[in-house]
């Protein structure tokens, strides 16, 4: 292993961080509540980001204890994107509704109506029956009812491209793809992309404060002092 080239690699990341510094939160070292709570490391940082946005960081220990409880919920559901972060965002609304499933994500109740494929065991039958509402749970491969869509994304990528003046990559396919995966700003990323103007700022590095100038001492002298009928000159 050559520890020079892993030197390099660090100072590269170091200056990297500098841009990224503001949005880091306070869990960077070992939690052991990551095993108790079955959470990823990841996962957990996201938590904390969105009690901070509700003014709850308070209710962490909660929302951790309340996600195994959730995740059985849902048929002991793996915790790997987008799961996680369902199982997640449905934990921190049971704490924070302060009842548990006042109100069920769109994301959870797709678990619950089997859009997410097969959970290792069953899924609560009560919340289950909630969210299908006399209906059916899918029990075929999800993506089978899926009707083929690319197509139709691509010429309306193209018809828009046009209409707006947006230069698409050489592969179109790229831009397609990027226009899927993120329908409400792919296309205004597209349209956007060279104009730096239309980006937020890289968040800046804090000002260094001013070092105070230190007190001067005050002048010595000599003073004497009575203790108990005794004086002692200091």
């Amino acid at each position: 292993l050559d520890i020079l080239k892993l030197e390099n690699i660090a100072a590269y990341f170091r200056e990297v961080r500098k841009k990224y510094h503001a949005f880091e939160g306070q869990l960077k070292g070992y939690d052991s509540r990551i095993l108790v709570a079955q959470v990823p490391g990841g996962m957990l940082t996201n938590l904390e980001s969105q009690l901070k946005q509700q003014n709850a960081a308070d209710k962490l220990d909660q929302v951790l204890a309340e996600i195994p409880r959730v995740r059985k919920d849902l048929g002991f559901i793996p915790l790997v994107t987008p799961t996680s972060q369902i199982v997640g965002t449905q934990a921190v609304l049971n704490v924070l509704t302060g009842e548990r499933y006042k109100t069920i994500a769109k994301e959870t109740a797709g678990i619950l109506k089997g859009e997410y494929g097969h959970t290792p065991v069953p899924v609560n039958a009560a919340l289950q029956a909630r969210v299908l509402e006399g209906g059916a749970p899918v029990t075929c491969r999800p993506a089978d009812l899926l009707k083929p869509e690319l197509a139709e994304l691509e010429a309306d990528v193209r018809r828009q491209a046009q209409e707006k003046g947006i230069t698409l990559a050489g592969n179109a396919i790229d831009d397609v793809l990027t226009v899927a995966l993120f329908p409400q700003i792919g296309l205004k990323f597209l349209e956007n992309r060279h104009n730096p103007a239309a980006f937020e700022p890289l968040p800046q590095a804090e000002a260094a404060q001013p070092v105070a100038k230190a007190e001067k001492p005050a002048a010595s002298g000599i003073y004497t002092v009575e203790v108990e009928g005794k004086a002692f000159v200091v």
